[in-house]
């Protein structure tokens, strides 16, 4: 799909720094990537990876607001070739200060540095394509918190340019040169049930009285799977996106969904060797995420055969949904899975400190539901909750699975597409013997799909288990990588 601003294409894969990868990237000098890191990791997914998006986090204590200027002046040749924010994508994530407070001031910061790195790429090229031009807006909840990000930029950032100084002719324009580009397209990133179930009323509204070529719009996969189960996270994103390509059909506008799939079944199940699978699943997606599993836990020619897959692929129209059998399933289901994800809560806290990092800086904090609607239980974020669970033989896919009726089991073969092939590749690192398992979901698995556990995962898993029971934790991290390393994803 081509804009009508520019000749851009909207990518069909965004790479993202989401911490999920057991294996540490050849350039990076430890296992946990830095800053600088960070920078080279965006040039080797644009150039060997053939990703032609990568998503900038401007969160954290490392973040680096001069990323444009350093690919410029460190990668010339390529990006010569390849023009940044025309031919290769560079769109940041900022802080949604609503819920992020103390990292609010960073939003004005980043968005205060776009027209710096126009400046750097017009030097650059020698032309007026901004680098930088879209932002991405996590934990959207409502249409002014994603309204407020796009005129500010307008009245504030561009706006003070005509500001004079000291009450003289003179402007800030006239002063230090003019500000670009005029205004910057806001992508809501959409992460519990009620944004998720409302995307498109809010969008609608957010697009009233803009004059825009397009919308994209993020669907989170990952945190409403820790929030709302496997199965609530699938119902919501379809949900979302039959209702995206109502309102698209309705306005004339495109709008580009976005998924944020991870390698783990439970975050989505995007691995280079489920591509196919994960498009049939997902008709009406423009964009999937490319995360790190992806990138550093497979041969760089399978990420790379993927990606280009990916990027090429036919488009398909999002599928009608029964909306009202969704959510009767949805609440019976996500009910069940609460109950059983808060009985694990003390295991996945104890578990959680001896999860490896694999960022420096710290990601966005993610609209967690739990304190709203099951009291005072606390668990850490998405990928080390599925890593803390994976590595007790646990998966957090077959959690509530009981209270799946016949009828609900039938609606989800057809609505569902890959329920039971998802459901394999997840039971193959349970261990059946663990007893942190309820009875009843073990029962009910074994009426899905066939049970036959990877025998040296289920060997680590006791031995973690055991040694949890034993208060023996030192090896812990040993343990959980080398599971990991099975599964060729950490959470």
């Amino acid at each position: 799909m081509m804009t009508n601003e520019t000749t851009r294409t909207i990518p069909r894969t965004m790479s993202t720094q989401h911490p999920d990868n057991v294996t540490t990237p050849f350039f990076a000098a430890n296992p946990e990537l830095s800053g600088e890191d960070e920078v080279r990791e965006a040039f080797y997914i644009f150039s060997h990876l053939g990703c032609t998006e990568q998503m900038w986090d401007c969160e954290g204590k490392e973040v680096d607001n001069f990323v444009v200027k350093k690919l410029l002046s460190r990668y010339p040749e390529y990006f010569h070739e390849h023009q940044l924010g025309k031919d290769r994508l560079l769109t940041l994530r900022v802080p949604n200060p609503e819920f992020e407070r103390a990292e609010a001031k960073i939003l004005l910061e980043t968005l205060g540095s776009i027209p710096r790195s126009y400046d750097i790429a017009s030097l650059f090229y020698g032309d007026e394509t901004p680098p930088i031009f879209e932002v991405i807006l996590p934990m959207t909840t409502s249409f002014s918190s994603i309204d407020n990000l796009y005129q500010y930029y307008r009245d504030f950032v561009i706006g003070q340019q005509h500001q004079r100084l000291g009450g003289r002719d003179r402007t800030i324009a006239d002063w230090i040169g003019s500000f670009h580009p005029d205004r910057i397209n806001v992508i809501p990133l959409f992460e519990d049930r009620e944004g998720m179930l409302h995307a498109a009323e809010i969008v609608g509204r957010y697009m009233q009285d803009k004059q825009l070529p397009y919308q994209r719009v993020f669907l989170a996969r990952s945190d409403p799977a820790v929030n709302y189960g496997q199965i609530g996270a699938i119902l919501l994103n379809k949900i979302a996106l039959w209702r995206l390509s109502v309102l698209s059909e309705e306005t004339g506008v495109p709008i580009c969904p976005i998924i944020g799939a991870g390698s783990a079944p439970f975050r989505g199940n995007l691995r280079p060797d489920t591509v196919h699978r994960v498009v049939e699943e997902y008709p009406g997606a423009y964009t999937f995420t490319i995360q790190s599993a992806f990138k550093y836990d497979y041969p760089l020619h399978e990420a790379a055969e993927a990606i280009r897959f990916l990027e090429e692929r036919d488009l398909k129209p999002a599928k009608t949904i029964d909306i009202e059998q969704s959510l009767d399933l949805l609440d019976r289901y996500s009910a069940e899975y609460q109950k059983q994800i808060i009985s694990l809560a003390p295991v996945i806290n104890r578990i959680a400190s001896h999860i490896p990092g694999r960022r420096k800086r710290k990601l966005h904090i993610g609209l967690f539901g739990y304190s709203r609607s099951m009291g005072a239980v606390s668990l850490p974020r998405a990928i080390t909750v599925t890593a803390a669970l994976y590595s007790v033989g646990i998966p957090p896919e077959i959690l509530g699975i009981n209270a799946l009726s016949k009828e609900d089991i039938t609606f989800l073969k057809k609505t569902y597409v890959n329920f039971e092939a998802d459901m394999t590749d997840a039971v193959r690192y349970l261990n059946p013997e663990s007893t942190y398992l309820p009875e009843e979901v073990a029962s009910a698995v074994e009426q899905i799909v066939p049970v036959k556990p990877d025998s040296e995962h289920q060997n680590i898993a006791h031995r973690i288990e055991t040694g949890l029971a034993a208060c023996q934790m030192e090896s812990f991290t040993d343990l959980i990588l080398q599971a990991g390393h099975i599964r060729k994803f950490l959470g």
